[in-house]
Protein backbone atom coordinates (compact mmCIF):
# COMPACT_ATOMS: atom_id res chain seq x y z
CA UNK A 1 0.00 0.00 0.00
CA UNK A 2 1.30 3.45 -0.92
CA UNK A 3 1.40 6.23 1.67
CA UNK A 4 -1.14 9.00 1.18
CA UNK A 5 -0.01 12.15 -0.59
CA UNK A 6 -0.41 14.08 2.66
CA UNK A 7 2.39 12.00 4.20
CA UNK A 8 4.90 13.78 1.97
CA UNK A 9 3.68 17.30 2.78
CA UNK A 10 6.01 17.81 5.78
CA UNK A 11 8.98 16.56 3.77
CA UNK A 12 8.15 18.83 0.86
CA UNK A 13 7.70 21.84 3.19
CA UNK A 14 11.03 21.09 4.87
CA UNK A 15 12.74 20.77 1.51
CA UNK A 16 11.29 24.09 0.36
CA UNK A 17 12.46 25.73 3.58
CA UNK A 18 15.96 24.32 3.06
CA UNK A 19 16.06 25.69 -0.49
CA UNK A 20 14.78 29.09 0.68
CA UNK A 21 17.35 29.28 3.48
CA UNK A 22 20.13 28.30 1.08
CA UNK A 23 19.13 31.03 -1.38
CA UNK A 24 18.81 33.53 1.48
CA UNK A 25 22.29 32.58 2.67
CA UNK A 26 23.71 33.21 -0.78
CA UNK A 27 22.02 36.60 -0.95
CA UNK A 28 23.15 37.59 2.53
CA UNK A 29 26.71 36.60 1.70
CA UNK A 30 26.68 38.77 -1.41
CA UNK A 31 24.95 41.77 0.12
CA UNK A 32 26.48 41.88 3.60
CA UNK A 33 29.84 40.13 3.15
CA UNK A 34 31.70 42.61 5.40
CA UNK A 35 29.10 42.80 8.18
CA UNK A 36 30.37 41.76 11.59
CA UNK A 37 27.02 40.17 12.50
CA UNK A 38 26.93 37.92 9.41
CA UNK A 39 28.72 34.93 11.05
CA UNK A 40 26.07 34.91 13.79
CA UNK A 41 23.27 34.87 11.25
CA UNK A 42 25.00 32.17 9.20
CA UNK A 43 25.42 30.06 12.34
CA UNK A 44 21.72 30.46 13.13
CA UNK A 45 20.78 29.42 9.59
CA UNK A 46 23.11 26.41 9.79
CA UNK A 47 21.54 25.43 13.12
CA UNK A 48 18.00 25.68 11.76
CA UNK A 49 18.83 23.80 8.55
CA UNK A 50 20.53 21.06 10.55
CA UNK A 51 17.50 20.80 12.80
CA UNK A 52 15.20 20.46 9.79
CA UNK A 53 17.35 17.75 8.23
CA UNK A 54 17.67 15.82 11.49
CA UNK A 55 13.96 15.91 12.29
CA UNK A 56 12.46 15.34 8.86
CA UNK A 57 15.03 13.43 6.81
CA UNK A 58 17.24 11.57 9.31
CA UNK A 59 14.37 10.81 11.67
CA UNK A 60 15.95 11.62 15.00
CA UNK A 61 12.58 11.81 16.82
CA UNK A 62 12.15 8.08 16.28
CA UNK A 63 15.83 7.16 16.67
CA UNK A 64 17.42 5.53 19.69
CA UNK A 65 17.88 8.16 22.44
CA UNK A 66 21.68 7.88 22.26
CA UNK A 67 21.68 8.60 18.52
CA UNK A 68 19.18 11.44 18.95
CA UNK A 69 21.37 13.03 21.66
CA UNK A 70 24.51 12.57 19.57
CA UNK A 71 22.93 14.27 16.56
CA UNK A 72 21.49 17.00 18.79
CA UNK A 73 24.92 17.65 20.31
CA UNK A 74 26.47 17.96 16.86
CA UNK A 75 23.69 20.33 15.79
CA UNK A 76 24.40 22.47 18.86
CA UNK A 77 28.20 22.45 18.62
CA UNK A 78 28.69 23.00 14.87
CA UNK A 79 27.24 26.55 14.74
CA UNK A 80 29.17 27.51 17.88
CA UNK A 81 32.36 26.27 16.21
CA UNK A 82 31.53 28.34 13.12
CA UNK A 83 31.13 31.50 15.22
CA UNK A 84 34.33 30.86 17.17
CA UNK A 85 36.24 30.25 13.95
CA UNK A 86 34.79 33.36 12.32
CA UNK A 87 35.72 35.66 15.18
CA UNK A 88 38.89 34.00 16.48
CA UNK A 89 40.14 32.07 13.44
CA UNK A 90 43.61 33.64 13.32
CA UNK A 91 44.21 33.02 17.04
CA UNK A 92 43.04 29.43 16.74
CA UNK A 93 45.26 28.88 13.71
CA UNK A 94 48.32 30.20 15.59
CA UNK A 95 47.45 28.07 18.63
CA UNK A 96 46.88 24.93 16.56
CA UNK A 97 49.95 25.22 14.34
CA UNK A 98 53.14 23.42 15.14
Amino acid sequence: MHPPKDAFAPLFSSWLMLVALTLASLGLGNWFNDATWLPLLVAAIVWFKSLLVARHFIGTPSAHPFIARLVGTFIAIAPVALVITAFFGASIARWASL
